[in-house]
């Protein structure tokens, strides 16, 4: 497992824009896919999107409500993941979680989680 720690998220009006990133400590992320989830009050934890750090393949949750809104990308010298939310609404708020799995088939390593919050 590798540990993952999340920063970035806050308080933004809707229609602003927020950057979250996921940073590993100990180890790099090669040969990991590392995610982006949210849970919102009383939802259930839903997946965003995932990147494959030495492929540098992505992949995205077949949602309408972040299509074209939500992009992940990766920073090789930092080491850290990143998720662009733009255009952002109040029902894009949630707590939002970096995770990695590495060859299995379930994410075993999970961030503290960052809230964010959107007004109206």
């Amino acid at each position: 497992q590798v540990q993952l720690v999340e920063s970035g998220g806050g308080l933004v009006q809707a229609g602003g824009s927020l950057r979250l990133s996921c940073a590993a400590s100990g180890r790099t992320f090669t040969g990991y896919i590392v995610a982006w989830f949210r849970q919102a009050p009383g939802k259930e934890r839903e997946f965003l999107a995932n990147i494959n750090w030495s492929l540098r393949s992505t992949d995205y949750a077949d949602l309408d409500s972040v299509k074209g809104r939500f992009t992940i990308s990766r920073d090789n010298a930092k080491n850290t993941v990143y998720l662009q939310m733009n255009s952002l609404k109040p029902e894009d708020t949630a707590i939002y979680y970096c995770a990695a799995k590495i060859r299995t088939a379930y994410y075993d390593s999970w961030g503290q989680g960052t809230q964010v919050t959107v007004s109206s």
